[in-house]
């Protein structure tokens, strides 16, 4: 079964991959709060900032006849200056726009833009509302608004017989609204069947393996930090394309990659949460191994697991923590936190049973007599040890009848111990 499980276990890594991807599409797509969060992030950013200040301006000086209009205000002998007061005033026009989105009104109008552009979006074939359209069935982002606040502002006089495409930014044609309708259905099964999938095959993986499923647990964690690995550095391959396909220009390169950065923000969360995952799973799989260090965290741990309200009090305590830290984006979100709650109780109950079966009769004075022994044995390590006196026959004699008591049975762990540490006190 070895192989198999070995097999499961590459295959659910593939999967993981491409439900890591899944999610985040359908998250970033589908989901109106990312949506709009994530372009008010992006009207944050200073490049974006600079980039769309310039497309706004150049939408109002495409519309309006600035030069014009300064020549028709100046006095003959100074009309020569219209041009060049034009091109100082687009400067100012510029400045203006960059400062007004990031004033609280233009950004209200930028996010209600993005709520309903969102909408329009997802209702593919109904209309938005004033700063959406899908005439036609194409779906497009109006700014048409924030241009005229940017007009107010700067004193240009708009003229009545403003055009109706005024800054619209197209988000989809009419002739591609078929195959949107089909990726999105497919995205909405692929972000809910591929983690299940993958989960399931990892689970497979575990239960096949009869003899050693520490291991394969332990192969599962190192296939959560592969999904991480790979989604992170597809993640960067993808934007140096992206980035180098669209930047026309060396100007609005900074601009593209704050996008293409601020966009897969949630991709990359995703891929480092999975190397999260898979480095508690390897720690775990770690805990319940064979070396010492393992073995004696289990000794200390099992009068703590012995009894199970004490075991879930901590397990409780510990998720309290990581809801708190919310490391991840699994921790803030319902069926994920579910699935994690899951996967915690799993592993408590796996190692409760195996730390009961190799130390049943520990308590906490055990741990606590065993771990008083290894600091004298440390702290006798750490000087010379002093000649140790010779036993007498009967105290030997009086050892060696404890150790055949506790053979049979008639003492336990703990009455052998202390019996034996009074018998050698005394020598």
């Amino acid at each position: 079964m070895r192989k198999w499980s070995i097999a499961l276990i590459v295959l659910g890594t593939v999967v993981g991959v491409l439900a890591v991807f899944a999610v985040w599409a359908k998250r970033q797509v589908l989901e109106t709060n990312t949506w709009t969060d994530t372009s008010t992030e992006l009207l944050a950013d200073d490049a974006v900032n600079a980039a769309l200040s310039g497309y706004l301006v150049d939408q109002l000086y495409a519309n309006v006849d600035v030069e014009g209009e300064l020549r028709s205000a100046l006095p003959p002998q100074a009309q020569a200056l219209a041009g060049p007061a034009a091109g100082g005033l687009r400067e100012l026009a510029v400045k203006a726009a960059s400062e007004a989105l990031q004033r609280p009104r233009v950004q209200d109008l930028w996010k209600t833009a993005n709520e309903q552009a969102h909408g329009a979006f997802l209702h593919l074939i109904e209309g938005g509302g004033p700063a959406v359209s899908t005439t036609g069935g194409d779906v497009t982002l109006n700014l048409g608004t924030i241009v005229e606040q940017l007009a107010e502002q700067t004193g240009i006089s708009l003229p009545a017989d403003l055009p109706p495409d005024l800054a619209e930014l197209d988000i989809i044609h009419a002739d591609q609204l078929s195959a949107a309708q089909d990726g999105v259905n497919l995205l909405r099964k692929l972000a809910f069947v591929l983690p299940f999938l993958a989960l399931a095959l990892y689970g497979l993986a575990i239960y096949l393996e009869r003899d050693d499923r520490r291991r394969v647990v332990r192969a599962a964690g190192f296939g959560f930090i592969a999904i991480g690995g790979v989604v992170l550095v597809a993640r960067n391959a993808a934007g140096n394309a992206v980035v180098d396909s669209l930047a026309s220009t060396d100007s609005v390169k900074p601009a593209v990659e704050s996008v293409w950065s601020i966009g897969t923000s949630l991709l990359k969360e995703g891929g480092a949460a999975m190397v999260f995952y898979g480095v508690l799973i390897v720690l775990g799989a770690w805990l319940a191994g064979p070396m010492r260090v393992a073995q004696s965290a289990r000794r200390t741990l099992s009068p703590g697991l012995r009894q199970r309200s004490h075991a879930y009090g901590l397990l409780l305590v510990v998720l309290v923590l990581l809801f708190l830290w919310s490391p991840t984006p699994g921790f803030t979100r319902l069926i994920p936190s579910l699935v994690l709650i899951a996967l915690f109780v799993a592993g408590l109950e796996a190692l409760r049973g195996q730390t009961l079966r190799e130390y049943p009769e520990e308590t906490w004075d055990t741990v606590r007599d065993d771990w008083r022994n290894r600091w004298h044995e440390f702290r006798g390590a750490q000087k010379p040890a002093p000649a140790a006196p010779e036993a007498s026959g009967g105290q030997f004699d009086e050892l060696a009848r404890l150790g055949e008591l506790h053979r049979t049975g008639v003492l336990d762990a703990e009455e052998f111990r202390t019996q034996k540490q009074r018998i050698l006190a005394s020598l």
